[in-house]
């Protein structure tokens, strides 16, 4: 399978080289050239296999030209052989054909791990077999920082710089990343929010002497190697409650639009999706856009569930490129219109076909805080503030009650102590692994919001690596 760019400027590359790559010279984002698909017998041979077995074969034709199956299969199940549910992403029914799937049973308590931890073995692996080194710099708006570098410690061929918004993510997310000791681990806290720390390593990656200089890769979802293994969670959830003959619906807490990217793939392979609801908190750019037909940023406001604190959805890019029937040129002139003015119309055809499958939802800091407490006081659980507005979003925009809705449960509620212990009254506790994680030394570097800054020390940083 070979991969193209959303810009349409961009060579055509093999799987090694875009997981490599990250972004695209031009600018956009890889996607397939083509989806592969699934027949029915094909999603029923699924029924009964675990995880590790179903996300091998889910994901094997997006790899197979670069790892050997049997390979990629040991290498998928050393992946999740650590979580900490036998299931992997557990699925139990909250009420009358509504489901929650829990992503949250990884290292470092969120879904980005699910990707993650299947991502740092593909690196090892490719790294080795070409004898190279790679320097990742990646944006975080809380989790993926963490799942990185979890993934990525003390790796040989890998320099990983972790960039997240000073003051904009939890105490249990930013220790997570902080406290890591390990040699090849470099946390950045950059003035400013999310999308400022995303320009950043967009800015990098632009700078072409910078990026082949340094060899940079990407973590962050505009790595397509990222979006691919978040296909197998819905294969499963679908799966297990019918399909191929039933429908399933998925609702998804998202900012970047990744999470719920990986539910639109499952369905272009051929997995029967009905609808796919996304949930906004306050900065609700992907709400609005399917209100009105138009996406338009926003200032980003700080809320109860900062990993959404997003106004620019990089991952959307891929669905548009599908919008503007994968017109490279159209979509690059779209995009640099957008980048300049902060407004891209959609036109009425678009706009009936992004409505025609997606759904929104959005809830600010009241309405999250008000739905932990109704939660935990109806059924005992717990929902972070993030997964708790994927619940909402499942329960409020649910099209046909008869198509079971899987609403997606992105991060453990100890990540966010303070907003569930506000709202609930119980304060989460963290796993034992993690019971001292408030006593650990933290290590981060404190860098205004300015690119050249930010290049100065990732340059120093491996300088001095080298010469160690």
């Amino acid at each position: 399978m070979d991969y193209i760019s959303t810009r349409g400027g961009a060579p055509r590359l093999a799987f090694d080289d875009v997981l490599l790559a990250g972004l695209a010279r031009d600018g956009g984002l890889y996607v397939p050239e083509t989806w592969p698909r699934f027949t029915p017998d094909d999603w029923r041979s699924l029924r009964g296999l675990s995880y590790p077995e179903l996300a091998t074969r889910v994901m094997l034709p997006y790899v197979e030209s670069t790892v050997p199956e049997a390979v990629f299969a040991d290498m998928v199940a050393d992946a999740y052989a650590g979580f900490g549910h036998p299931e992997v992403a557990p699925l139990r029914r909250l009420g009358d054909g509504l489901w929650l799937m829990e992503l949250f049973h990884g290292p470092t308590l969120a879904f980005k791990d699910i990707a993650m931890q299947v991502l740092g073995r593909l690196f090892d692996h490719v790294l080795t077999a070409r004898g190279e080194r790679v320097t990742i710099v990646g944006a975080t708006s809380g989790d993926t920082g963490s799942a990185a570098i979890e993934a990525c410690r003390d790796r040989d061929a890998i320099e990983c710089f972790i960039l997240f918004p000073r003051g904009r993510v939890s105490e249990v997310q930013r220790r997570q990343m902080t406290t890591v000791d390990a040699p090849n681990i470099h946390c950045i806290a950059l003035g400013g929010h999310f999308d400022d720390c995303q320009d950043a390593v967009k800015g990098m990656f632009n700078d072409m002497a910078f990026r082949d200089s340094h060899r940079l890769s990407a973590v962050n979802s505009i790595n397509w190697a990222r979006i691919m293994p978040q296909i197998a969670y819905y294969v499963a959830a679908a799966v297990r409650l019918g399909a191929p003959d039933r429908e399933v619906s998925f609702a998804v807490p998202t900012g970047n639009f990744g999470n719920v990217f990986a539910a639109y793939a499952a369905r272009c392979m051929g997995l029967p999706v009905r609808r796919l609801v996304i949930g906004s908190n306050a900065n609700d750019i992907l709400t609005r856009t399917l209100e009105r037909g138009v996406m338009e940023t926003g200032v980003v406001v700080p809320t109860l569930s900062p990993s959404m604190d997003i106004q620019v959805s990089s991952n959307f890019e891929r669905l548009l490129f599908d919008l503007f029937d994968r017109d490279g040129a159209a979509l690059a002139a779209a995009m640099a219109g957008f980048r300049e003015t902060g407004r891209l119309e959609l036109g009425a055809a678009r706009w009936r076909a992004l409505r025609d499958l997606f759904a929104a939802h959005r809830l600010n800091d009241a309405e999250t805080s008000e739905a932990i407490g109704r939660w935990h006081r109806a059924t005992g659980d717990l929902l972070d503030p993030h997964s708790v507005i994927g619940v909402e979003a499942a329960v409020h925009r649910r099209s046909d009650r008869a198509v079971p809705a899987v609403a997606m449960a992105t991060a453990h509620p100890a990540k966010f102590p303070d907003a569930v212990v506000a709202a609930a009254g119980v304060r989460p506790e963290l796993p034992e692994r993690m019971a001292d994680l408030y006593a650990r030394e933290e290590r981060y570097k404190v860098l205004d919001n300015d690119l050249a800054g930010v290049k100065a020390y990732v340059n120093d940083v491996l300088a001095l690596r080298s010469a160690a």
